[in-house]
């Protein structure tokens, strides 16, 4: 899966793994990684919270610090996080708290095979006394195996040794897809990929900001290699090479932005020619021995990066490649090895480049790694206890709703022909719905979990993921796949399946609470809704047709209308601030088209819950005008929004994120599209003009 930017498009916070601080702000005392807190039960988020607000505030000038202010100034960032989200944030705390109980029930009293497998892994992952006495041990077969390279023609070999150990290598990523223009065929897929920070910016942006930055990773480098038994001079020289290669990839990566055209990452080349096109690689070697059922034709989705590493092959000297192999093994697993390894890489990848002080306690690392690891084994006791049938049902009648309203919406569009808007209603109709959790588990009976081995268990999980992946090839795509285990706080949408999926952990308050009024959930839950099936009809996902295949689908002139609405919606957007300058940082402002798609999904999502919620209460024979607690059904909808996406962010943190994340921060979410939607104006009787009331605004659904 191409992660957050083709394959699946999602509704939250993308997880914050580095970005940039200025100098000055790494002054900070020695990590040491918490293994002693002990969790203690989170409450219960409130739907609709009065005492967030800031009523001090014009909802009309700024509606996110109107309904957010106090939340805002009461709830600092935690040490051990980078941004803290009223909703994310804090279910994702409790959703990791009740997990916690069953991962450790299962560790010391398991009742089942299953729960014995999963409860030895996180036990596995608690033990650091064992994982202490090993240092740098897991990673020494690896390295003794690259030692071996006599010539570069054999890296291609190598790489496939590496990763039928586990072993994390670099290079580029190689897997199974669907077929973008036949989404009911599995195909070989080979993706660029070999960079370790987070975005190609950090290695090409003459800055004296991104400039820093590649001085304290290349610093970082040199400590663990020091830390792995190099010595200083050693070190250097590999981090010296290791940075040369990362920077040479990174020039010839395509762009995020660039990534979002699902047609400028789709190249079918037969084996042979894509051999010819890169002579210094031999793939039969790699293909071979990673053990993938043959094949003749594959996608190369960039072949420019592909040609430029066959020429980097030949230039870069062996031994440079042994070191970039070498520190792809190294910083893969740095997670999973002993305290000083992890120290340090949590020095450079979560406080210097995301701006988080402290670690995650260790029984919450545990958690998610033991999710990860094994999410649809933890996942079915989870549900069983934290998700009631009832949920479900209110989760089907709410869909059901928000289908109307799409549909409707869709009826409405003054700029569509009747022709597109039969077509588009045709690919509604085709919409799966997943909700809760698969209706078929996985089967984790081959995957071999050892208490006392956690590096180990680590790596035959990668394996078995991978040969998970590989045995799709050309077998029926499986409709009912989940890609996100069922305690996950988000939901997304699938273009190639054209599919909404949310899973049991976001259906918790403030997203919905069975004892809160339609409104709220509305805003909360509807707008989740509202925000996924948009997503079938957003820059990426208006390019797939109800069966999931790329084709056209639109006539020309309403294909050129939706071009110049998402356009006004990318410049937008492209005015708004993620991070003010700071130190030698200048200030950084949202990719409006890196953003465009979820940008889109939020101003529809918002607009087609709130016309669901019109319609259910006229339903109940009430009206959006009633009070209650001195708030309208209007604006208790509107707050309720705004108040999931209530979020304090490190200033780190918000540059990586106008980087890489195609998601808006909060104040945007919230402020970008009310101001887009005439019907929040009319609920708090803003005056045309007012900055929640411009006089232009965006509309594409």
């Amino acid at each position: 899966m191409r992660s957050l930017l083709l394959a699946s498009t999602m509704l939250g916070i993308a997880a914050a793994t580095a970005a940039a601080q200025s100098p000055a702000q790494n002054a900070e005392p020695p990590v040491h990684q918490n293994t002693t807190a002990q969790p203690t039960e989170p409450p219960v988020t409130r739907s609709f919270d009065p005492a967030a607000m800031d009523t001090r505030v014009d909802p009309c000038v700024d509606f996110y610090q109107y309904a957010c202010g106090n939340w805002l100034k009461h709830n600092p960032i935690p040490a051990d996080q980078s941004r803290w989200v009223r909703s994310f944030s804090l279910v994702q705390q409790r959703n990791q708290y009740l997990l916690w109980k069953d991962l450790q029930a299962a560790a010391s009293d398991p009742k089942t095979p299953l729960q014995k497998k999963y409860g030895n892994f996180y036990a596995s992952c608690m033990d650091t006394s064992a994982i202490d006495k090993l240092g740098a041990e897991p990673v020494l077969a690896a390295w003794k195996e690259i030692a071996t390279l006599a010539d570069a023609k054999q890296i291609p070999a190598m790489l496939a040794t590496l990763e039928n150990k586990g072993q994390p290598d670099g290079f580029f990523d190689f897997g199974v897809q669907q077929d973008e223009k036949d989404s009911s065929k599995q195909i070989a897929e080979i993706d660029q990929g070999g960079i370790s920070l987070p975005d190609r910016d950090y290695y090409i942006v003459e800055n004296a900001h991104f400039a820093q930055i590649r001085t304290e990773y290349v610093e970082h480098m040199k400590k663990m290699f020091t830390l792995a038994g190099d010595t200083p001079e050693q070190a250097a020289k590999e981090a010296d090479s290791v940075m040369r290669i990362e920077t040479a990839m990174a020039k010839a990566f395509m762009s995020r932005t660039e990534m979002r055209d699902p047609n400028k990452v789709y190249h079918i080349y037969t084996v042979a020619d894509f051999q010819k096109m890169t002579p210094n690689l031999d793939w039969s070697l790699y293909f071979d021995h990673i053990g993938i059922r043959h094949f003749d034709t594959l996608n190369v989705a960039m072949p420019d990066y592909f040609q430029a590493l066959n020429g980097m092959i030949a230039s870069e000297p062996l031994d440079a490649w042994k070191s970039y192999l070498r520190w792809h093994v190294l910083h893969g697993m740095a997670r999973d090895l002993s305290t000083p390894f992890y120290n340090e890489n949590f020095a450079f990848f979560s406080r210097t480049l995301a701006g988080q002080k402290e670690p995650l306690p260790r029984w919450r690392q545990c958690t998610m790694q033991t999710d990860r690891a094994l999410g649809e084994a933890v996942g079915q006791d989870w549900v069983k206890q934290n998700f009631p049938p009832a949920a479900k049902q209110s989760m089907d009648k709410l869909v059901s709703d928000l289908d109307h309203a799409l549909a409707e919406d869709i009826q409405s569009l003054p700029w569509m022909t009747p022709e597109t808007k039969k077509a588009a209603e045709e690919k509604l109709a085709m919409i799966r719905n997943k909700i809760g959790y698969p209706e078929k588990w996985r089967d984790y009976s081959s995957l071999n979990i050892d208490r006392t081995q956690f590096a180990e268990n680590e790596e035959r999980s990668a394996v078995f993921e991978r040969d998970y992946n590989f045995n799709k090839l050309g077998k029926p795509v499986d409709e009912k796949e989940w890609d996100m285990t069922p305690p996950t706080v988000n939901a997304y949408y699938n273009p190639l399946f054209n599919d909404i999926n949310f899973p049991a952990g976001i259906l918790q308050p403030p997203f919905f609470d069975a004892n809160a009024d339609p409104a709220v959930n509305f805003g909360g839950i509807g707008v989740v809704i509202g925000h996924e099936m948009t997503h079938g009809f957003d820059d990426q996902g208006s390019q797939f047709d109800g069966k999931g295949n790329l084709r056209q689908w639109w006539s020309e002139a309403d294909q050129k209308a939706f071009k110049q609405r998402t356009e006004c919606v990318a410049n937008e957007y492209s005015h708004f601030e993620a991070a003010p300058a700071q130190g030698n940082a200048p200030a950084v402002y949202l990719n409006g088209h890196l953003t465009l798609g979820e940008n889109t999904a939020d101003n529809g999502g918002l607009r087609i819950a709130y016309m669901a919620l019109q319609q259910a209460l006229k339903d109940e024979g009430k009206s959006l005008d009633e009070k209650i607690d001195g708030y309208t059904e209007a604006q208790r909808y509107f707050i309720g929004f705004a108040q999931v996406w209530c979020q304090n962010t490190r200033d780190a943190a918000a540059r990586q994120a106008a980087l890489v994340d195609p998601h808006s921060p909060g104040k945007w979410r919230v402020n970008g599209t009310v101001q887009n939607f005439g019907a929040f104006a009319r609920a708090f009787s803003c005056k045309k003009g007012q900055p929640m009331y411009p006089v232009n605004s965006c509309r594409v659904w």
